[in-house]
């Protein structure tokens, strides 16, 4: 996607050949910063510490850390140790471990003279993979919209969506921002209303930034806003991302999601989740069984924002001593979601409907 003009990925291969560059997103949307990775312990301080976020851009980042932690140590031994350090970063995300499991399986019987060679070219095809993922989720969600924009008219389709699941939670175009992106710019009149998204306000900092660089209209609300505006008529679907999303088509994505589900549900308002293959955990059915991240308290305490002199302060919006309690995602159950936005097209949030777009599971799942 484009940023003045100039078109970036979340993160990449630098000239050298070696060393990696993101976007440092904890320094958004007031600051523009590049960060490099250089080695192992910088990507998994990336990770935990957020400046990458967002389940296909994390594998992503992994895929890379495990590359740089090669060029010190091709064993076996560390290969493996070097895997579990970056699995530890954020426990929610299942593109983490798809990401470190396919690159432990390039790895396997190489000799060790080509595992770093090895490494970096499937880190680089995990990330190219990425980028093609998310525009065909974005055609086929395209087409959700444009359903919606023939009933309206020419009136904007009006969507709701929960912190970030745009380009900058991908390696490029995103996941349930990819749709809009499509629509706007083949002319289809949209609107999105943006939740904010606490603690971390990643559609405040985030999604309102990418889409204003994009030219996309949008609106800034606060996160109780949404049942308001599906109850007065004003949201014709959601559309959300997904950390994790079962074999049985339980969701697990960023805290709030679940209420927005509710309320799209009383409300008759469509309800998809956009995601790549990649997050799809065909190992557990229920979503009771997905760990849920628990961040520190200071999040929910404190609050990054720009004073009136444009200098960029953190400030305490909580008495001192308040204890603060931090999940950082729940869980939508199968039966709130409309339907999901994949790579191979829209389907039910059933495990039937998942099995039809990927066959291959039946087989491998008898076998």
């Amino acid at each position: 996607m484009n940023i003045d003009g100039k078109p970036y990925r979340s993160i990449w291969l630098n000239d050298d050949g070696w060393s990696v560059s993101i976007i440092d997103q904890t320094k958004l949307p007031f600051a523009f910063e590049i960060a490099e990775l250089r080695s192992l312990e910088d990507a998994a301080r990336a990770i935990k510490t957020m400046q990458v976020r967002g389940a296909p851009l994390i594998g992503a980042t992994a895929a890379y850390g495990l590359a740089l932690g090669l060029r010190d140590d091709q064993s076996d031994n560390w290969i493996d140790d070097a895997a579990e350090i970056l699995n530890a970063t954020r426990p929610t995300a299942v593109n983490l471990k798809w990401a470190l499991d396919r690159m432990k399986e390039a790895l396997q019987n190489q000799p060790r003279e080509s595992r770093v060679a090895t490494a970096y070219e499937t880190a680089k095809e995990i990330s190219d993979e990425d980028v093609e993922v998310c525009r065909k989720i974005g055609e086929h969600g395209l087409g959700l919209i444009k359903a919606h924009a023939a009933r309206k008219k020419g009136e904007p389709v009006q969507i709701l969506t929960h912190c970030n699941a745009g380009w900058l939670a991908t390696v490029d175009w995103g996941t349930a921002l990819a749709p809009i992106y499509m629509a706007h710019d083949e002319g289809i009149p949209v609107h999105v209303w943006v939740d904010e998204t606490r603690p971390r306000n990643q559609g405040a900092y985030l999604t309102a930034y990418e889409l204003g660089a994009h030219g996309v209209p949008h609106t800034l609300i606060a996160d109780n806003v949404g049942g308001h505006l599906m109850q007065h008529g004003k949201v014709d679907l959601c559309i959300v991302g997904t950390d994790r999303t079962t074999a049985g088509g339980d969701v697990a994505n960023k805290i709030g999601t679940y209420l927005k589900a509710l309320a799209a549900k009383d409300n008759d308002v469509p309800f998809f989740v956009a995601l790549p293959t990649s997050t799809i955990d065909w190992k557990l059915q229920s979503g009771a069984d997905i760990p849920i991240e628990e961040r520190g308290g200071e999040e929910v305490k404190y609050v990054t924002g720009k004073l009136p002199d444009g200098t960029v302060a953190r400030v305490e919006i909580a008495p001192d001593g308040t204890d603060a309690a931090n999940f950082a995602f729940d869980v939508t159950p199968r039966k709130m979601v409309t339907g999901f936005i994949t790579d191979r097209g829209v389907a039910p949030a059933t495990p039937d409907g998942l099995l039809r777009l990927y066959p291959e599971r039946m087989k491998k799942d008898a076998a």
